[in-house]
């Protein structure tokens, strides 16, 4: 990658800089490397990770939805129709809860007659245990470094981006000292008006460029910022592993 030559901040010691640029389209795409000490804080927050979860009322709603009845057809036999459906209590206990429509003879039972199957118990346990299991989100991420960078694996898993834990966390340290919000503004790439931003330091268009579906718009967002810079970096350097700052 070819050197754009040293930058020197008053007062401190000197920094090598090189500037990673790609062509596409006429445009100059870049992924500027700089010192963590000298990218300009604008605020500390971040958005928390999405998570996906089954709520527990949609969970009652699915069983509910279980059906409670059976229309029966010819062949049918109270057994036969028990088994099929769990029924709680067998042949017996589906014949007592129909006793009414199906007569006193249990061996014979008319085709196009409806039964209950007591399924409102069998809905109960569902609902409870698909309550139980909605309790848990599917996924989470804490809203801090450590979760940001997992939640961007994860997605990078799932477009074949290489890279890992260590690999990003070095690189975040160095550019951004984790602040997700954090900017240069002295560098040449702010005085073309593109300033580097964001966890990995990325310029808008490389972030445009390189965005990966699924994450954020936003170059601040950490994992959007953390996983286009990833897939950049696999494109001009094969993995975040092989940047370490020096070229």
């Amino acid at each position: 990658m070819p050197a754009k030559g040293k930058h020197r901040r008053p007062k401190q010691n000197p920094i090598t800089r090189k500037l990673a640029l790609a062509g596409t389209g006429g445009a100059a795409l870049a992924l500027p490397l700089i010192s963590a000490t000298t990218a300009g804080a604008v605020g500390t927050s971040a958005p928390a990770a999405a998570v996906t979860t089954v709520t527990a009322a949609t969970a009652v709603n699915v069983a509910a939805a279980l059906p409670t009845t059976y229309s029966v057809v010819v062949g049918d036999t109270l057994s036969e129709i028990a088994a099929d459906h769990s029924v709680s209590g067998g042949w017996k206990q589906l014949y007592e809860a129909n006793r009414t429509v199906v007569g006193d003879n249990p061996s014979i039972i008319r085709p196009g007659i409806k039964l209950t199957l007591g399924a409102q118990e069998k809905a109960a346990t569902a609902a409870k245990s698909a309550a139980k299991t909605a309790a848990k989100p599917a996924s989470s991420y804490s809203n801090n470094l450590d979760g940001w960078i997992r939640e961007s694996l994860d997605v990078m898993a799932k477009h074949g981006i290489p890279g890992s834990y260590n690999g990003i966390h070095r690189n975040v340290m160095r550019e951004s000292s984790g602040n997700p919000k954090a900017i240069n503004l002295w560098d040449i790439n702010a005085r073309n008006g593109i300033p580097s931003k964001g966890l990995l330091q990325v310029i808008d268009p490389t972030f445009k460029a390189y965005h990966v579906p699924g994450t954020s718009l936003d170059s601040y967002d950490p994992v959007a910022n953390i996983t286009a810079a990833c897939n950049y970096a696999a494109a001009r350097y094969g993995s975040i592993d092989n940047v370490n700052g020096a070229y």
